[in-house]
């Protein structure tokens, strides 16, 4: 792939910030969007723009073909059985929460366990403490090794059969570690457990089969994979969709309704009550057919390359304190990072004077944050349409705020 051919289907990145060309590095918290997508979606609305599934006319038709249509296209993209295995969603957070109200609220009882490591993003961790409260599970915590790491003997002791749930992270949004999500399914699936992953930092980096990764539920964002935002997927094996309650009722996911009780379409439609996220699936579809162009297996390397350059780069500035695999192992393509004293919100904004955008804060990581004992990070993360440029104008930037700081590197 060539990094900087594809940076021309991006119109965003020609901007100027602060007198300095673009250098986007906020790419964990959401993707920039090449002209494929942003023209599939504006398409839909000057000449298919219709309600889907209720209408006979022409409109309606056109629409509902190119919803539908979008659902067998991420049913391919992460190697579903089936596209009815595709729950399309707002988000991740909604479709981590629609499992844990949906089908955890209903399966846990008193004194049953919900295993979970405390990286997870808060997305992750909260519905199952609100799960938890309401029917008398306990969470337990996995032990995080110094870089971050899960080990699998932690994991074999600490899922037990009194364990229903498994939950975790694909890829830590904060430490780019990557968890043996396969052989942490085979250890929950032999106590009789279900594994929930949480894919909003893989699905957009690396390839996905969800077949082979034998997960019960993963949850993706459009929106971190060159889509639009508020559109998400929530993929179920379909025996879980069945036993799954909604947790939106109204129009469109109904069987037939009566005065006094009503029932339901079978899924995944009936969890999309309402009118549904028409062009944000559209979209959606647009951003996976660029992917797959490009290649996943290519993004995957290419992601990873630059945040190891990063990570050697940064790790030779005094000061600098690299969090998650430290150099010379494997990590996806993000690194979390400290100057000194300095208040990464502080360092964020000397960097984006440089035209330098990275994330900075707890990252909705809280629990992992005081493991570190540190009140927030700074984060640059990676994608298809970064280079080894962009890595240099990193370093440059922290080396320039290390002499503006000075006094606080210490």
């Amino acid at each position: 792939m060539n990094a900087e051919e594809l940076r021309k289907d991006f119109p965003i990145l020609s901007e100027r910030i602060n007198g300095h060309r673009l250098v986007y590095l906020d790419n964990a918290a959401t993707s920039q969007k090449p002209r494929q997508v942003i023209e599939a979606i504006v398409r839909y609305y000057e000449h298919d723009n219709s309600n889907v599934h209720r209408g006979v006319h022409t409109l309606g038709s056109r629409a509902t073909e190119a919803y539908e249509s979008a659902r067998e296209r991420v049913a391919r993209f992460i190697r579903a059985r089936s596209p009815q295995e595709v729950v399309f969603t707002r988000g991740t957070t909604e479709s981590l929460n629609m499992i844990a109200h949906g089908y955890a609220r209903a399966k846990l009882r008193e004194g049953d366990e919900i295993v979970l490591p405390p990286s997870e993003h808060h997305s992750n961790l909260i519905p199952w403490q609100q799960a938890a409260r309401a029917t008398g599970a306990t969470l337990r915590y996995l032990p995080l090794q110094p870089d971050g790491t899960i080990r699998l003997e932690d994991v074999e002791a600490a899922v037990t059969d009194r364990t229903r749930i498994v939950a975790i992270a694909h890829v830590s949004n904060v430490l780019g570690t990557v968890n043996p999500v396969r052989e942490i399914a085979e250890i929950a699936h032999r106590h009789g457990a279900i594994v929930v992953v949480d894919g909003a930092q893989s699905v957009p980096h690396m390839p996905t089969d969800v077949v082979a990764m034998d997960c019960d539920f993963l949850a993706f964002s459009g929106h971190k994979m060159l889509g639009p935002t508020g559109i998400g997927v929530l993929y179920g094996k379909a025996e879980r969709l069945a036993e799954m309650e909604p947790t939106y009722f109204g129009g469109e996911m109904i069987d037939v309704v009566d005065l006094y009780e009503s029932t339901w379409k079978e899924a995944p439609w009936k969890f999309e009550g309402g009118t549904p996220i028409i062009a944000g699936a559209i979209g959606l579809a647009a951003a996976m057919d660029y992917l797959e162009q490009v290649g996943m297996e290519h993004i995957e390397r290419h992601d990873a390359a630059l945040a190891a350059k990063a990570v050697e780069r940064l790790a030779e500035i005094d000061g600098v304190t690299i969090f998650g695999p430290p150099p010379g192992q494997s990590r996806a393509g993000l690194v979390t990072f400290n100057l000194g004293r300095v208040h990464p919100h502080d360092l964020a904004t000397v960097l984006d004077s440089r035209g330098v955008a990275i994330r900075a804060g707890h990252h909705c990581a809280q629990p992992l944050m005081r493991l570190f004992n540190v009140p927030a990070t700074a984060r640059a993360s990676f994608y298809l349409y970064n280079t080894e440029e962009d890595v240099d104008a990193l370093v440059d930037a922290v080396l320039e705020a290390k002499e503006f700081f000075g006094h606080a590197i210490g």
